[in-house]
């Protein structure tokens, strides 16, 4: 979606940059980081200071809060587009600008690239109007930016036939609470109210006043990973998702397509070991607002996955902690496993934020829909009907639910390590926990249904073969370390 530079003010040129500042920065509250933000609590103005001119990083849209049904789609902790862009100075006015990254010249010729670039269109997401200038940085006034409908919320809720909603901007504005700006990477929060008139039940039934939607949106800045990381080759027989792109800098007698798989940063703290512990292991984080005995379901499953990581050569490669309580969910340094409620049962999804230049992961982003194991309970009390003599034993269903919920752990962690669906597992003696595996029901000698077994407790052996491929770390017949 290409955003719109919304001003029709004339375009003042910016203040002397030897200049007091005429807005009296000092005076509102400064939050430091990745890009610095100023909050201006009387006029309800969110300044930005602009530091880092023609330098790329990530815009991240996503859903802070969310609407509460499954057949809208609006999640809690929902992520959007993730983006490369840049700020791009044009007279009084900074651009927003997105890169082309579909098209490409892989070359060390800068005129190989200039044509490529100048062939294919780029997009500007937003213009700025300069306001101040402080030696090599530029102050400007983005609070109508971090209050537009960036995550698109209207457009879903017509989609969905629930109506024709707009930003309401009386009732919407910063929220505080959501300003945080990192050494890595800053977030707004907007709290955005959508004034409409209802037409589907879908949001009748979450909405306390259908008229009045209200969510928060936030937006992130984030800065790209560091060089270093080395694409690997997409394989369609690898298991693993994929980036695309159009490299015309290869030759006419090679594809001009060019695939990569997305996967985590990961590398041998001692790469001449054939097992060897990592030098930056990778945490996932369960959200602290999991019940038990879910929550240590949730952990269990998840960790399943340091066996197949200890098969591709690496030691606590893969760990699963708690969040701490002062962590924010939506910090993009911290891998998360979220538990999210919605009024009716719905899917449960693993997200990536992924630099779209080369496919690296980063931040893996889980979510579990917390009515999944209340239906699973149904099914295991349908099958087992443990009603006897005015008793009731639900013991034999809750373990089967909540090995389930050990299994949906494992396969959602999976997507956000890179992996796809494998939809053959089920029938080759449950080799992968990628596939929707149904339960395995059994007889006993009594003519009993048996659900012991309904549900794996392990990674399995394709899920190994595939982080090989992922995350090993190869070397050629002459010892030399090599990607592919």
């Amino acid at each position: 979606m290409v955003l719109s530079c919304k001003t029709n003010q004339p375009l003042p040129q910016p203040e002397n940059p030897d200049q007091k500042s005429s807005l009296h920065f000092e005076n509102m509250k400064k939050f430091d980081g990745f890009f610095n933000l100023y909050w201006d609590n009387k006029t309800g103005k969110l300044w930005l200071e602009i530091d880092k001119l023609n330098s790329e990083f990530l815009y991240i849209n996503s859903l802070a809060t969310g609407i509460g049904s499954n057949d809208i789609g609006l999640d809690r902790g929902q992520f959007g587009d993730n983006r490369v862009v840049k700020f791009v100075k044009n007279g009084p006015k900074i651009f927003l600008l997105q890169p082309n990254y579909s098209y490409r010249a892989i070359s060390e010729n800068p005129f190989e690239q200039k044509a490529v670039n100048e062939s294919f269109a780029q997009s500007i997401l937003w213009g700025f109007i300069i306001k101040e200038q402080h030696l090599n940085s530029y102050i400007v006034d983005a609070t109508d930016f971090f209050m537009h409908d960036t995550h698109n919320v209207s457009g879903s809720l017509a989609y969905t036939g629930q109506g024709k909603y707009q930003v309401d901007l009386s009732k919407s504005g910063i929220n505080l609470e959501g300003l945080k700006s990192f050494p890595e990477n800053t977030i707004v929060e907007s709290i955005l109210t959508f004034s409409g008139k209802p037409e589907g039940s879908y949001v009748r039934q979450v909405v306390p006043t259908s008229e009045f939607i209200t969510v928060r949106q936030r937006h992130s800045f984030v800065k790209l990973p560091d060089p270093g990381y080395s694409p690997r080759k997409f394989d369609s027989r690898s298991g693993f998702f994929g980036i695309s792109f159009f490299d015309y800098a290869v030759p006419f007698t090679e594809p001009l397509t060019k695939r990569f798989i997305v996967r985590h940063r990961l590398e041998k703290a001692d790469p001449s070991k054939s097992v060897s512990e990592p030098v930056v292991p990778i945490i996932y984080y369960l959200d602290p607002g999991t019940p038990e005995p879910i929550r240590s379901a949730l952990l269990e499953g998840a960790s399943w996955w340091n066996e197949a990581f200890e098969a591709a050569g690496f030691k606590n490669a893969f760990q699963v902690k708690l969040l701490p309580d002062d962590t924010d969910p939506m910090d993009v340094r911290y891998n998360l496993i979220q538990w999210v409620h919605r009024s009716t049962r719905g899917w449960s999804y693993g997200h990536s934020v992924i630099d779209p230049r080369t496919g690296e992961i980063i931040k893996g982003h889980v979510s579990l829909g917390s009515l999944r194991i209340r239906q699973d309970f149904l099914i295991a009390q349908g099958l087992l009907s443990p009603y006897h003599d005015g008793e009731t034993d639900l013991t034999k269903a809750k373990e089967m639910a909540l090995a389930r919920i050990r299994q949906l752990s494992a396969h959602e962690v999976g997507h956000t390590l890179g992996l796809a669906h494998n939809y053959a597992s089920s029938v080759q003696e449950r080799a992968s926990v990628m596939d929707y595996p149904h339960p395995l029901i059994k007889l006993n000698s009594d003519g009993e249904i048996d659900l012991s077994e309904a549900y794996d407790t392990k990674i399995a052996e394709w899920d190994k073969q595939a982080i090989k491929y992922g995350y090993a770390v190869f070397q050629d017949k002459d010892g030399e370390f090599v990607s592919f």
